[in-house]
């Protein structure tokens, strides 16, 4: 064994150092490209299924399991740009795009979920409908795509003018991802829930939908009655006031999501 790393190391030279670099870097350019979108998610588990075959076939000496795995990497090869097509398609346009890879100053959680909370409580007491959805560790991209691109700083003004009864945006959710405001009039799933209240309109429905399959965290305020509800984990709570929604926000933000709990439904509000 000690030989076999002498006689390794004994070819490594510096350039073996800049091959391995730059593998490394074209790697993390990838994972950094489709950041953002559900596709990462996919992305870890077929690299986790890779990682699984080459432990049995190698290291357990799995001879059937061996030639299955060779047999199945050229179909591999070709079946990832089919399934990744949309995403490697956005992340040619996000390399494209000037400044995308610099950073940004990122808002402190406290100061989103301030901003959200107080553009929440004017839009319930204006009776203003509106739903917002803040982006989790699962991209939503692939519902950002189906609104209108903004891309602005999140702010309470912005949020009111987007949701204002004669705003050509009011219709659909706005998505905030950090301190920015990605884009607004998204289409969102609706959910089949039994469990939902036969009372609850789409908004509340669509809200519960987006967070039955990621992590996000869903505002509504009721057009119709100006409560306001949260939906997470693809549970909805609601008729909260200021400081159950600023508690709730806090805590689903700085908890990981493995320790998170869904809430229990509350309140009587109608959409």
């Amino acid at each position: 064994m000690w030989s076999t790393l002498s006689d390794l190391f004994s070819h490594f030279t510096l350039f073996s150092v800049l091959d391995i670099l730059l593998v490394a870097l074209i790697f993390y350019g990838l994972f950094y490209l489709v950041q953002g979108t559900r596709a990462v998610q996919l992305l870890r588990g077929i690299v986790l299924v890779v990682i699984l075959a080459v432990f049995a076939s190698s290291i357990l000496r799995l001879t059937a399991f061996n030639w299955l795995i060779r047999n199945s990497i050229p179909a591999l090869l070709v079946a990832i740009p089919v399934i990744f097509q949309p995403e490697l398609r956005r992340a040619l346009e996000r390399l494209g795009r000037p400044g995308t890879l610099l950073a940004r100053r990122r808002a402190s959680a406290a100061q989103i979920i301030n901003t959200i909370v107080r553009a929440a409580l004017e839009l319930a007491h204006e009776r203003l409908g509106a739903l917002i959805v803040i982006e989790g560790s699962t991209g939503l991209q692939d519902f950002v795509d189906t609104g209108v691109l903004l891309d602005a700083r999140l702010s309470n003004d912005l949020l009111l003018s987007i949701f204002y009864k004669n705003s050509a945006l009011h219709d659909g959710a706005v998505i905030v991802r950090e301190d920015r405001i990605v884009a607004a009039a998204c289409m969102l799933p609706l959910s089949e829930s039994n469990q939902l209240d036969h009372d609850l309109g789409t908004r509340h429905r669509a809200a519960v939908g987006v967070t039955e399959g990621t992590d996000a965290i869903a505002i509504v305020v009721s057009e119709e009655t100006g409560a306001i509800a949260v939906a997470h984990n693809g549970q909805l709570t609601r008729g909260l006031d200021e400081g159950a929604l600023n508690r709730r926000l806090f805590e689903w933000t700085q908890t990981p999501a493995r320790d998170k709990r869904p809430q229990s439904q509350t309140g009587a509000e109608k959409q």
